[in-house]
């Protein structure tokens, strides 16, 4: 039947009242035949996603991190106004606004080791390539803040990287073994680009590794965008990096898995003396679980994490502050220097040049 027999049809059908019925039918299955279901679109976007976009390693500027609107100068003193809001996680963090209408995410806290390998891990995966949210480490002067809220001049600001959270009502982010859903021949990510992103979570000990904790975007489009049709540019990207340089645990606890130089230094990048199962113990709400990393994708990060200089690496220890992370007592004081943090990366880059995997 053609649109004008359809057309004629639908009046008739109004003179004797059910046309309203047929027509929202038919309106719905118009719209269920052009437009794919939300599930099938994400899927698609996931098909043809980025991971990494190449940087120029060696003069990625650590310290200060990057640029762009929104950025804080390491150390900066941020003056804001508390605003009550419900914030996710279990760590010490609020939301307060800079006037007129910049809405900031704050985590805080000395002892909360998030605010420390948040700033340093999103860096890390920001100068070799792999896009993570830009973190920012900042002294904050809250404005109304609750009494409770206190240690805040050691405090870390997210700005989260532009674009349209693609998700159902089902899923929120994504999860690790979905970038094997990639398909090179849709346009994604090679797999050595995405067992390299694998290999570098595993590095940092990525313990809470839940589909929430990363992020499956539309590039150039803005939140507040209807995407009704398949995205050009989509991207999975790390979203929070705060359990990180510690050592994964079953129940994420921060003071293991968050800027902790013993753990992290006893944590192998292997699981074995050869072959190539990354050592990634998973947690109860983790989704990354001893990864297997083939040769191609092992290589690819082994060659960005060489062009790192010992300059960067203080750099990028130093500047996220954890030499004041405290994980001792007063009595029994933390004496971990940024050289003993640099020392245990190269130690760990070593593990990832040095093996070679089958296949």
């Amino acid at each position: 039947m053609d649109e004008s027999m359809t057309h004629r049809l639908a009046i008739a059908l109004a003179a004797i009242g059910v046309v309203s019925s047929l027509g929202a039918c038919a309106q719905t299955a118009s719209r269920a035949r052009k437009q794919p279901t939300d599930a099938s679109r994400r899927l698609e976007a996931i098909r043809h996603a980025q991971v990494w976009f190449a940087t120029d390693v060696p003069t990625m500027d650590l310290k200060s991190g990057p640029q762009g609107p929104g950025a804080f100068a390491p150390d900066e003193t941020v003056t804001c106004d508390y605003l009550e809001k419900k914030v996710s996680g279990r760590s010490p963090k609020f939301t307060c606004v800079r006037p007129p209408k910049d809405e900031l995410k704050v985590k805080y806290g000395r002892d909360n080791g998030e605010v420390y390998a948040e700033v340093a891990a999103s860096r890390l995966f920001w100068a070799l390539g792999f896009v993570a949210e830009r973190m920012y480490p900042v002294r904050v002067v809250c404005r109304g803040c609750p009494n409770e809220i206190k240690g805040t001049e050691i405090a870390s600001v997210q700005r989260k990287t532009p674009g349209k959270d693609i998700e159902t009502a089902e899923i929120v982010g994504w999860a690790w073994p979905e970038l094997d859903e990639v398909d090179p021949a849709a346009g994604g990510a090679p797999k050595a680009q995405r067992d390299a992103l694998k290999l570098l979570a595993v590095l940092v000990q990525h313990t809470d590794s839940k589909p929430e904790q990363q992020r499956l975007i539309c590039l150039g489009a803005t939140k507040k965008d209807e995407v009704t049709e398949p995205c050009a540019m989509t991207i999975m990207m790390a979203h929070d990096l705060g359990l990180t340089f510690g050592r994964a645990n079953l129940w994420n606890r921060n003071g293991v898995g968050s800027t902790n130089l013993t753990e992290w230094s006893h944590a192998p990048v292997w699981t074995g003396r050869t072959g190539c199962v990354a050592n990634l113990a998973r947690s109860q709400s983790g989704t990354l679980d001893n990864p297997i990393i083939a040769e191609n994708g092992r290589k690819f990060l082994a060659d960005l994490l060489v062009q790192l200089s010992d300059g960067q690496l203080f750099d990028l220890f130093e500047v996220s502050r954890f030499q004041r992370r405290s994980t001792a007592s007063d009595e029994a004081p933390d004496t971990t220097s940024i050289a003993d943090w640099v020392k245990t990366f190269k130690q760990k880059r070593a593990e990832v040049v040095n093996r070679v995997c089958p296949g």
